[in-house]
């Protein structure tokens, strides 16, 4: 009998959910007034950061390593040290990110299995007080 287990990737709906997800994330981003510090440290452009997120979150889920196939290394921190991250930028990337986890992501129990590490994640990434 093989293995029954799939990734969160898998469970979630693959790749179209990973980018739906993302595509959501930016539009929020884009549009909500209480995330415009978060959008201001970002190119005018989000179409590359919409992508390398999106690439980058399908390895993350447990897909195929696109963005390590394509990047190397995420190097996550350093890549971002270029932009101020502060607790603002960091709350209002979160809002965003939570708002499109629960508009794309019926089941609650995925989204909290996604949600936990990326709140981590972002936490991480504060780079100034």
């Amino acid at each position: 009998m093989a293995d029954a287990t799939i990734t969160l990737f898998e469970a979630i709906g693959g790749e179209w959910t990973v980018k739906a997800l993302t595509r959501r994330f930016y539009e929020l981003m884009d549009t909500l007034p209480e995330a415009a510090h978060c959008r201001a440290v970002h190119p005018k452009d989000m179409s590359m950061s919409e992508q390398k997120l999106t690439e980058y979150l399908i390895g993350y889920l447990g897909g195929p390593p696109v963005y390590v196939e394509k990047y190397g290394h995420p190097r996550l921190r350093a890549r971002h040290f270029i932009a101020e991250i502060g607790p603002q930028e960091r709350d209002e990337w979160l809002l965003c990110f939570s708002r499109a986890l629960d508009e794309t992501i019926p089941s609650e129990k995925l989204r909290q299995i996604i949600r936990e590490p990326i709140e981590r994640l972002a936490f991480h990434m504060q780079n100034r007080e």
